[in-house]
């Protein structure tokens, strides 16, 4: 029996999405019987006890140090404060750190694994190389780009690249150059270029179960929409969907109709609205035949969601590395972006550069992008057709063969 030990970090979806579409992948790519080992906090803790109820035991909460939740995304400088104090129910920084590397070290100690996965988790990179265990650390940032306003923070993302360094290998979740959508937020350093891999997106190559449409899909046939999409922790979901609001109030906007999806399984957040304000239930508005502007969802069920993306004209997200390349390399559809975090930015200025999307700061840049691509739409559909030509969707299945390789070479 092998022992893998897949350490997760908390900060937004992506870590979790990619990590179990990995996970799912390993159990396919390698022969031997597996004993798999979770590590998270927070939602992704939650997430993981509810996606495995059976192995309860080999889920573990750790306590990984993240950013302090600000109005949009992370908070500045309540976390540049949080270093030395403590802040919001949090211990101070360095406190944190202490705490959470000695849980690791226990559960290092005690399951001696035969291979370690990070996805976000700088630590168990530490604790990997000083114990000669071969690690991945899976990633689309290092050293990335940062703006002005951020460039104090530089000598943070030098210590943090020395840490992910140690792995044995560096997984990068995108394609290879020169469609690498994270281009920007690469710098290798040269003791590092030897361990990189580019492996692909993760993407979900699972089928889709076709089943009758919903509600939902049958209201928004023959429609021309909008997908804006709400995703990311508390503060960046709250975030996006305030900036969508300022856009929603422009007269531009008016007869300009839209699906948002706010990752939230609440069905209290479903409802439709008509050009006079009015809300409906999504089957009220069926069977009405209303003729909407806003259609609000909690939380789209795959088949939904498949369906949103092939009709929709052009997809609204803040800049998530994954949800970019779902829609741009697997829908071959055109992004206007409204970042939060200097990552999104990087994201966002190499899809414009590739006109395969647009960036928009302010408010009235999305408008504006809209009108753009609609007065454009066939030289994006062009370009955006040759990107998803050289898209590399099976990451997770790349990066799972990566691992077997390096446990064969261990036998």
């Amino acid at each position: 029996m092998l022992k893998i030990g897949e350490f997760i970090y908390p900060w937004g979806s992506g870590h979790y999405s990619r990590m179990m579409r990995l996970n799912d992948a390993l159990s396919v790519q390698i022969k031997d019987e597996l004993d798999v080992h979770f590590s998270s906090k927070d939602h992704v803790y939650e997430k993981l006890l509810k996606k495995f109820p059976n192995k309860k035991e080999k889920i573990h909460e750790i306590l990984m140090p993240t950013p302090i939740d600000g109005k949009f995304g992370p908070s500045v400088s309540k976390s540049l404060m949080n270093i030395l104090l403590p802040i919001a129910n949090n211990p101070s920084l360095i406190r944190q750190i202490i705490n959470y590397l000695r849980e690791e070290r226990k559960l290092y100690n005690k399951e001696k694994f035969d291979l370690v996965i990070n996805d976000g988790d700088m630590g168990s990179n530490i604790l990997a190389n000083n114990r000669n265990i071969p690690s991945l650390f899976v990633t689309n940032q290092f050293r990335p780009k940062l703006y002005n306003s951020r460039s104090y923070l530089y000598p943070s993302l030098i210590f943090i690249a020395k840490q992910i360094n140690k792995a044995t290998k560096i997984l990068v979740a995108d394609s290879p150059p020169p469609y690498t959508m994270c281009e920007y937020n690469l710098n290798f350093i040269k003791e590092a270029e030897h361990k990189v891999v580019y492996v692909g997106h993760f993407t979900n190559n699972r089928e889709i179960e076709n089943k009758s449409k919903t509600d939902l899909e049958k209201l928004v046939e023959n429609n021309n929409f909008g997908y804006w999409m709400r995703t990311g922790n508390k503060s960046t979901n709250d975030g996006t969907g305030q900036r969508y609001e300022e856009v929603f109030h422009q007269t531009e906007m008016k007869n300009e109709k839209r699906i948002i999806s706010h990752a939230r399984n609440e069905s209290t957040i479903d409802s439709v609205l008509d050009k006079n304000g009015k809300k409906y239930s999504i089957s009220d508005a069926l069977e009405k035949k209303i003729d909407w502007i806003q259609i609000d969802i909690g939380f789209l069920s795959e088949q939904e969601k498949d369906t949103i993306l092939n009709l929709c004209g052009y997809a609204v997200v803040n800049g998530s590395h994954t949800v970019m390349g779902e829609i741009m390399g697997g829908k071959s559809k055109p992004i206007i972006g409204i970042p939060i975090y200097d990552e999104h930015t990087n994201n966002i200025k190499w899809a414009q550069e590739k006109n395969l999307g647009i960036l928009a700061l302010k408010t009235k840049h999305v408008t504006k992008a809209i009108s753009k691509i609609k007065e454009n739409y066939d030289d994006f559909e062009d370009n955006l057709k040759q990107f998803s030509k050289n898209f590399i969707p099976n990451g997770a299945q790349n990066s799972a063969k990566i691992a077997s390789e390096i446990l064969e070479e261990k036998r």
